[in-house]
């Protein structure tokens, strides 16, 4: 008997007895489990960068974006769709390719880092913030780079952590001085912010077996930023 059957007839049945099997119930308990999802984190941030070859760069980033999600450009974080629909996709997209990535226990957020390289030959880091969607897609909420002397390296294969799910960590926040937001089930935080005379800050905290762990820890000066 499937467990939805099992349970279709506990309903229609009166006591304890006609409860799912073990083994029905702990399968049931998984399906509606939220679990992490690297490989659709990494196929959904491959997908973004053909789109952008494809059909446009801000086509692209106006597809991938979730509503509100912000972008950090020279001028500062801009909300991304309204600034998007004004852009015209330039003759060439910037090409790049994730290094690793970071997710939630429950896959409602993951964050991405990988390089880049600008048609005027330039390259960088990116750092993308993705977050799943009622649909089960992933949408970036942030997205920002910075250009650097010499591209980063890439990795044989992109590297992936997720964090630990019978951990028990601190209900809140971890030691940071920079405002987070956290996942559904607290076990990824990130932050942004511009401190002084406008370095930009970045981190990402994973929940780990004895912890938080920060992750990333990136400080930019002022005229750094893509």
């Amino acid at each position: 008997m499937s467990v939805r059957l099992a349970l279709a007839a506990c309903a229609l049945a009166s006591g304890a007895a006609c409860a799912p099997l073990p083994n029905q119930r702990d399968r049931y308990t998984r399906l509606l489990t939220p679990t992490a999802e690297v490989s659709k984190v990494i196929a959904t941030e491959l997908a973004f960068a053909r789109a952008a070859r494809e059909d446009g760069q801000w086509t692209a980033f106006d597809e991938y974006a979730a509503d509100g999600a912000l972008i950090f450009g020279r001028n500062g974080a801009i909300e991304a769709k309204p600034w998007l629909k004004s852009q015209d996709n330039p003759p060439e997209a910037v090409s790049w390719e994730p290094h690793r990535v970071w997710s939630s226990c429950d896959g409602s957020l993951a964050v991405t880092q990988g390089g880049f390289t600008d048609p005027n030959g330039s390259v960088g880091t990116f750092n993308t913030v993705w977050q799943r969607q009622r649909n089960g897609d992933y949408r970036y909420v942030f997205d920002f780079g910075f250009p650097q002397d010499e591209a980063p390296v890439a990795p044989d294969m992109i590297s992936s952590a997720v964090a630990a799910c019978d951990t028990k960590v601190d209900t809140g926040e971890p030691d940071s001085a920079i405002p987070l937001r956290v996942s559904r089930d607290g076990t990824l935080a990130w932050g942004f912010q511009i401190v002084g005379q406008g370095e930009r800050h970045y981190v990402v905290w994973l929940a780990g077996e004895d912890g938080w762990e920060q992750v990333v820890n990136i400080a930019l000066a002022p005229d750094a930023a893509q």
